[in-house]
């Protein structure tokens, strides 16, 4: 093989990772695993078809159950933008303590690593952790000693 195909190939090698999940985008936010699955189980039911948009992106009910794992799975199809097709992922939602929920934005296929894919996938968990119930700020009560 030609030294400069040789190049071509390994750079086309190194472009493409070959391990899906690897690419993933991670969240942990500071909401019970209970009631962020209650707020996206909703939005995804009250939706039309099931479908919750952010931006070119969607999130696709029904909200799957893996009862051996107690976590929930959500399918989503990832806009990168105009010149790119819907890019098919899956959004893992899972317990991490007793106060805070993991979500895991994990692409079902080979993902080229473009700017354009991470600009998608962090606007898209920025702007879902953004829309779910915050957590009311405990309330300071003073108390005044005699």
């Amino acid at each position: 093989m030609p030294p400069r195909a040789r190049e071509e190939q390994m750079a086309m090698s190194t472009s493409v990772v070959s391990v899906p999940g690897s690419l993933s985008f991670w969240r942990i936010v500071d909401i019970p695993f209970e009631t962020c699955v209650a707020a996206l189980d909703s939005w995804l039911r009250t939706r039309d078809g099931g479908e919750l948009r952010f931006g070119g992106s969607q999130l696709l009910g029904p909200m799957e159950h893996d009862h051996g794992l107690g976590t929930r799975r959500v399918q989503v199809r990832l806009a990168r933008g105009p010149l790119h097709p819907l890019l098919r992922m899956r959004l893992d939602i899972d317990r991490w303590s007793s106060s805070s929920t993991a979500l895991e934005l994990i692409p079902c296929r080979l993902v080229r690593p473009t700017a354009d894919y991470f600009r998608a996938g962090r606007l898209l968990l920025d702007s879902l952790t953004c829309s779910l119930p915050q957590r009311p700020e405990p309330r300071v009560t003073l108390s005044i000693a005699s």
